[in-house]
């Protein structure tokens, strides 16, 4: 089980102050492990970290001195358990600091989420787009390696990492590598270096052993950024406004946060213990039952909110993918993973954590919730 291996493991997390990253650090500090998350502030008014985790007051400073988490307050009576997440501000480009990060916390786990992971983004910044996401993610394995306390090391990229021609084709762990976009060929670019880098200095006794991990179309509570399709509805929604699409026949295969992020874990155990026979690519999909047009989507949004009215707005000339689908059979064979939710299932999921929010329940618990749901549906 996840919570016997998770145990005081020392773990960093590059991205923890985003979306996907303040899920894992909230689910491994649950579990726990010691965290370090290391990442720039939230790029949002609202987000997961600020209004979730930092609210809650388990998110302390790194100190550099004394690493062991002041652990004097008890969180969610329903677990019983404390939690606690070391947290430093700043950027993978930042190399002292980030070093200095490494040194003295001393991970044995690496989870590797930090990135400017926006496509639409990427056209107005393509230049932050590859140093954050090529350099930055450079940045990060050299300081894994230099620290020497290392073992394993979750390198998280995207589906879109793939060259995709639009053939309807699910891809595959050894399809080649490609991206239309800048932020889309910035993550292929880190899959053949990180592909490089594993060769180069991390072959036979030498270092950790690494991974990379490829993940579909994630949706959650907790998701603020623009541009994407789930927290542009509840904003309107909340708003008052209408739901306004760009595309609305193009479709995905959408996945809830906890899926991805329960094979990231079970493969950093896997690294782990078993060391670099798994220290290869992965994919973390859904099933193909999954794949849902975006004005599905938007419509079961109105549909589990109860309130909401989706319009198709003009679209821009801006290339996005038609499909995107990842073959999860490998990931099933050696790492016994598979998805547990179906799309309807991560849509309520979602819609059902913004409601609350929104109603100004109580967040932390509510997503201690759901994490504790997952896990057990799981069986992990």
């Amino acid at each position: 089980m996840l919570s016997d291996f998770f145990q005081n493991k020392r773990i960093l997390i590059t991205g923890h102050t985003g979306f996907k990253g303040s899920w894992l650090s909230l689910w491994l500090s649950s579990l726990g492990a010691k965290v370090c998350g290391y990442a720039l502030e939230p790029n949002t008014k609202l987000s997961m970290w600020e209004d979730v985790i930092n609210a809650s007051g388990i998110s302390t400073p790194l100190d550099f001195v004394n690493v062991q988490c002041p652990l004097t307050k008890s969180f969610s009576p329903a677990s019983g358990n404390n939690f606690c997440i070391k947290s430093v501000i700043g950027s993978i480009l930042d190399k002292d600091l980030l070093q200095k990060t490494f040194e003295d916390f001393k991970p044995e786990i690496v989870f590797h989420l930090a990135a400017q992971p926006l496509v639409r983004l990427s056209y107005a910044e393509p230049v932050l787009t590859y140093e954050t996401n090529v350099i930055g993610s450079l940045n990060v394995l050299e300081a894994a390696r230099k620290s020497g306390s290392v073992k394993a090391f979750i390198n998280i990229t995207t589906d879109k990492c793939y060259e995709n021609k639009e053939t309807g084709k699910n891809f595959e762990e050894d399809d080649p590598f490609g991206g239309w976009d800048p932020y889309s060929s910035s993550k292929g670019c880190v899959e053949v270096m990180s592909q490089s880098y594993r060769r180069s200095f991390l072959m036979g006794d030498d270092g950790y052993a690494m991974a990379t991990a490829r993940a579909g179309n994630v949706i959650g509570g907790g998701d603020w950024a623009l541009d994407r399709l789930v927290p542009d509805c509840v904003r309107s929604i909340n708003e008052g406004r209408k739901i306004e699409i760009r595309n609305p026949v193009a479709v995905r295969p959408w996945q809830h946060v906890l899926e991805p992020l329960s094979g990231y874990m079970v493969l950093a155990e896997k690294l782990y213990t078993e060391g670099k026979k798994y220290a290869e690519g992965f994919n973390f999909g859904s099933y193909e039952s999954s794949v849902l047009t975006v004005a599905d989507v938007s419509k079961k949004i109105c549909e589990y909110y109860g309130k909401g009215e989706v319009v198709v707005h003009k679209r821009d000339d801006l290339h996005e993918a038609k499909l995107l689908m990842l073959a999860i059979g490998k990931a099933e064979r050696v790492l016994n993973w598979k998805p547990t939710l179906t799309a309807d299932e991560a849509i309520k999921w979602s819609v059902e954590w913004y409601k609350k929010f929104y109603n100004k329940e109580k967040m932390f618990d509510y997503t201690l919730q759901q994490i504790k749901e997952y896990q057990e549906r799981a069986g992990i």
